[in-house]
């Protein structure tokens, strides 16, 4: 095996893998040989080559979020690395570890005419946890292994991308027999944690403020699954001073939770905003879809608000009081083990919610019965449709959107990429999932997505590593649909052209180009048809487009909430 002639590489190379980072994502050049050429040569590392940048990042995003732990990027110099942007912004916002790690020109060169070269240097500005400009001075290798090590530290600690850039000079492909030796002995664990005493005279203080409060919210954003124990769960559930409140990236879920957010507080009269307002709202997790929940709690004012575990807070409700580092299951075992006092007992909290709830659910299902061929019958039919025990992809805008309506199947692994909200990169984030989740324990991925989701990212399918099982469900209303729904849009003059961007294109053809079997459903009969064999074992990786009208959707969205809360709203049938 041959490795690299020059040392930085090899001290690149060996502090990920003390590190324990093993996937990396290559993006073939010329700049970024030797780091190439190291990664693969040293044990314990899985290389994965994706030519597209921008697809690059996001499937090396989908593979950490699936296995929750950190990836390396490597690039060439110049543009190569701006194309990681759109990922990194992902990343560092869903606190998520990817190691950037770009080849660069020498300094010397930088500015002076060179090809393929920009100023590489802290280009992810604010948007990574640290970075890192290596030199190619020798004396110099003691201080950069020091400091790799911290960029690699502090990305795994705060949960977040970082960003090693490295100076390669010429030849470039001159290759050694054997790696270089480096002693990390003097160097911290990259592992270490925070340390907490929940016996402290603080915590004390704390639980006694949380049992003091009758009313109590605790609202879980997105959370990978099997993060909340079944003990911490129970005891929610049987506090009637607790209601919890989850969403479909909460990968949480109990008969006693709020599930649908959106339908539960839609409307509500002065009243029972007064009831339903929590004395104390504890936040967990990290970014949340719901833009109704934001809105209620900033107009109800909370007064206090506090965010338990290890990632960064969001001052959401601007009402942020404390941020408890530690894990939530050790906070909240903790605290039932106090005395508790005897009026949240008495607390009317979780059963006015649950109250409420029931209601809603009655008019979500029967305004259900009733409607036509739409987004909305369409998603529910997919999602009741759906295996036990898959990893779920969903898509930005309208698709995640959409889950939130329905229940969630608490055998799902689910994931959408929310910390940015954007359409770029959904479906190579999916397939990165999709890899990881068939390597680890040959778990089947689903993705669905929308039209404009899907064919902005095309290129994430020109890559040799999706597995048999993965489907793809693109729900296409030749459209971007969900700006029908937003208030005002439609009446903005270009609406049609400059918003809503209408197309008349599917998926066929790119199906057969990268090797994908293709079906196609343009009713719900059709749709239920093809979906009962859908996940089956097959040859291929396969797609299913369902071909939506793109001008009702809107409407039956809008009654399905005013039927909600009134019950009297006109059905779509009937218009």
């Amino acid at each position: 095996m041959d490795y690299s002639r020059l040392t930085l590489s090899h001290l690149v190379v060996q502090h990920c893998q003390a590190a324990g980072i093993n996937s990396v994502v290559i993006s073939p050049g010329s700049r970024n040989a030797p780091l190439v050429m190291d990664f693969t040569a040293y044990q314990g590392f899985k290389c994965y080559s994706i030519v597209d940048e921008r697809s690059a990042a996001f499937f090396a995003l989908g593979i950490a979020q699936r296995s929750k732990k950190a990836v390396a990027l490597v690039c060439t110099s110049g543009s190569a690395l701006v194309n990681y942007f759109p990922a990194i912004t992902e990343a560092y916002y869903s606190q998520i570890p990817l190691l950037v790690i770009s080849a660069d020109r020498p300094e010397q060169l930088i500015d002076r005419g060179e090809g393929q070269t920009i100023n590489q240097k802290n280009i992810f500005g604010t948007h990574v946890i640290d970075s890192l400009n290596l030199s190619d001075n020798d004396s110099e290798f003691a201080a950069a292994s020091a400091r790799i090590a911290e960029v690699i530290k502090n990305m795994l600690h705060s949960k977040g991308p970082g960003h090693i850039n490295v100076p390669m000079d010429e030849p470039l492909y001159g290759i050694r027999p054997t790696p270089i030796a480096f002693d990390f002995s003097v160097i911290q664990n990259h592992h270490d944690q925070d340390s907490y005493d929940l016996d402290n005279s603080e915590y004390q203080k704390v639980f006694g403020q949380y049992h003091d409060k009758s009313k109590k919210m605790i609202l879980i954003g997105s959370m990978p699954p099997e993060v909340l124990s079944s003990a911490v769960l129970n005891h929610w559930s049987n506090d009637p001073s607790v209601i919890v409140l989850t969403e479909t990236l909460s990968n949480t879920t109990h008969p006693n939770f709020i599930t649908g957010i959106d339908q539960v507080i839609t409307d509500l009269p002065d009243k029972q905003l007064f009831d339903l307002k929590p004395d104390l709202l504890i936040s967990l997790g990290g970014m949340l879809i719901s833009k109704r929940i934001k809105k209620l709690l900033r107009a109800m004012k909370v007064d206090t608000h506090w965010h338990i575990g290890f990632e960064r807070p969001n001052d959401t409700f601007f009402a942020l009081k404390r941020h408890l580092i530690l894990d939530p299951n050790d906070f909240f075992s903790a605290t039932y083990q106090c005395a508790e006092s005897s009026h949240s007992y008495l607390s009317h909290f979780k059963r006015d919610w649950i109250a409420l709830r029931n209601a809603r659910m009655h008019g979500h299902d029967t305004y259900l019965e009733s409607i036509p061929f739409s987004d909305l019958k369409v998603h529910q039919t997919i999602l009741a449709s759906l295996p036990d025990g898959i990893n779920l992809q969903m898509a930005n805008s309208a698709s995640i959107r959409y889950a939130q309506l329905f229940p969630t199947n608490i055998t799902h692994s689910i994931y959408c990429n929310r910390g940015t909200s954007g359409i770029e990169g959904s479906t190579s984030t999916a397939i990165g999932s999709a890899v990881e989740a068939f390597t680890s324990n040959k778990q089947q991925t689903v993705f669905i997505t929308g039209d404009l989701s899907f064919f902005y990212d095309i290129n994430a399918l020109w890559q040799k590593y999706t597995p048999e099982s993965f489907r793809i469900i693109i729900v296409n209303n030749q459209g971007g649909g969900i700006f029908r729904i937003l208030p005002g849009a439609k009446e903005v003059a270009p609406f049609e052209t400059y918003l809503e961007t209408p197309h008349e294109r599917n998926a066929e053809r790119m199906a057969k180009e990268f090797g994908f079997e293709y079906d196609q459903a343009k009713d719900i009969n059709t749709v239920n048809d093809l979906l009962k064999t859908f996940y089956n074992p097959s040859s291929a990786p396969r797609i299913l487009e369902i071909l939506t009208p793109n001008t009702c959707n809107d409407v039956i969205l809008n009654e399905y909430f005013d039927y909600l809360t009134t019950h009297k709203a006109v059905m779509a049938t009937k218009n």
